[in-house]
């Protein structure tokens, strides 16, 4: 069974971080190792929260008895998401190359969350910082969305060429595989929302309907979906399609619901067999 090491943020209430991707990787037959870099009683975006930010030395403890279970020649990948500060991030990125030790057949996608179109920069000083210099260059797979693919080349993209170039600076640092998410290019219809896949020089988009709703863990969902369906098939055309159909199923049926969380659990059929597909179109 296919094995990946989760390492993000936690609510208790919702689904975001590792509230969202550990479900989501369970419902497709993947066995999940959460780890959590911090555990709130709701997302932040509500305003108020409860709980608080783990450090660096937590979670590179968790790892560590994971370690001593003998259990890491049986982890296939290393997902990270919102990691709170810096020596969180070093604790990741050692994670990484402990279970690279002991499978160094494991890759790592980073999901480098440090921000979005309408609300900038939300994380802690350093951490973009680190996600490029560091993280960057140990990962295989890194989901951006359009803003944090700007912000990480230092760019501002408009057109599917720039959005290349972007990616292909990205690809420099280290990831062969680039997932492009919330993409609005110049010919991206205002109706629609596009998430371009990249790998080996080549781009594979897949355009869906835009929906009239913003909802917390989208996209430590499509990362987790992405990622499933990367190890599975090895294919970022195959991956790119299945995450698509699957996210945007969930967030038509939390839309149709009015509801302010992602229904991840009451519309999980999504997550294995979406309702709607769309087409792989290379550019």
């Amino acid at each position: 069974m296919t094995s990946v090491l989760s390492i993000q943020s936690h609510v208790a209430y919702g689904h975001a971080g590792n509230s969202s991707a550990v479900f989501t990787l369970q419902r497709l037959g993947i066995e999940a190792w959460p780890v959590h870099t911090v555990q709130f009683s709701n997302h932040t975006g509500y305003g108020a929260w409860r709980g608080r930010v783990f450090d660096g030395t937590f979670v590179a403890e968790i790892v560590q008895g994971i370690a001593e279970r003998g259990l890491l020649p049986q982890c296939d990948a290393v997902l990270s998401g919102y990691l709170g500060s810096p020596d969180i991030g070093a604790a990741v990125v050692a994670a990484v190359g402990t279970v690279r030790a002991e499978n160094p057949a494991a890759v790592y996608c980073c999901d480098p969350v440090i921000g979005d179109v309408g609300r900038g920069v939300f994380v802690r000083p350093g951490v973009a910082e680190f996600i490029r210099d560091l993280a960057l260059p140990v990962a295989d797979l890194v989901t951006p969305n359009h803003f944090e693919l700007d912000l990480l080349t230092g760019r501002a993209t408009r057109s599917l060429a720039e959005v290349k170039d972007a990616v292909a600076a990205v690809q420099a640092l280290g990831p062969r595989t680039v997932l492009t998410t919330s993409l609005d290019t110049d010919d991206t219809p205002a109706d629609a929302v596009d998430l371009l896949a990249s790998e080996g020089g080549r781009h594979f988009r897949v355009r869906t309907p835009r929906l009239g709703l913003s909802v917390n863990g989208a996209g430590d969902a499509v990362a987790a979906l992405f990622l499933a369906h990367h190890l599975r098939t090895g294919s970022v055309a195959d991956a790119v399609a299945a995450a698509a159909a699957s996210v945007w199923g969930l967030l038509a049926r939390t839309d149709a619901a009015g509801s302010r969380e992602i229904l991840l659990v009451a519309a999980q059929d999504e997550l294995v067999t979406p309702t709607r597909t769309f087409p792989v179109e290379e550019v």
